[in-house]
């Protein structure tokens, strides 16, 4: 009689595929967001304002009847506000906010292109130096010789910190009147 032995497969090593990511320009510096978040790039056209608004939200705009916020990232950086070009861009991002997803515009400088990061030439976020606060940043890409900087858009577009940073405003101007 013949035993038979039942070998159980080997799981194969987890395979790190290379991620893909948008990059674009901000005041000369190259930034990146991973492409699964990015709905769409469009043309800077004319925005709403909103009074009240924190000032690194610059208005709405109207995507196909619904109603998107527009956030400046360099005033979110607390850098002064992106001046608008003729290359001046929207990219249009989706956001996780809890159980929920927001669409939300971004204004950039100019739109560079889609590349290809391998996990290996991420490096992660410095602890100081860096021009933004360490939360927003996901990592450091290093492509072709130089560093672009992987933003976290969930933190950096975490519409609930607006929000308290909007409440705090508005109860600074209420104790200032």
């Amino acid at each position: 009689m013949r035993t038979q032995h039942s070998v159980a497969p080997q799981s194969a090593p987890p395979v790190h595929e290379p991620a893909q990511y948008l990059t674009f320009m901000l005041a000369g510096e190259a930034f990146a967001i991973g492409i699964l978040c990015i709905k769409e790039i469009i043309e800077y056209a004319q925005l709403t304002t909103v009074p009240m608004m924190p000032p690194s939200v610059r208005g709405v705009i109207n995507l196909r009847g619904a109603v998107v916020p527009v956030m400046d990232l360099q005033a979110r950086f607390g850098r002064p506000a992106s001046e608008v070009t003729k290359r001046t861009c929207i990219v249009i991002v989706e956001v996780q906010a809890g159980d929920d997803s927001q669409v939300i515009g971004v204004v950039v400088d100019a739109v560079n292109e889609v590349i290809e990061i391998a996990p290996a030439d991420i490096e992660p976020a410095p602890a100081f130096g860096a021009r933004i606060r360490t939360d927003f940043i996901q990592g450091m890409g290093k492509v072709k010789g130089r560093f672009v900087i992987l933003l976290n858009v969930d933190q950096v577009l975490s519409l609930d910190e607006l929000g308290a940073l909007q409440d705090a405003s508005a109860e600074a101007q209420a104790l200032a009147a």
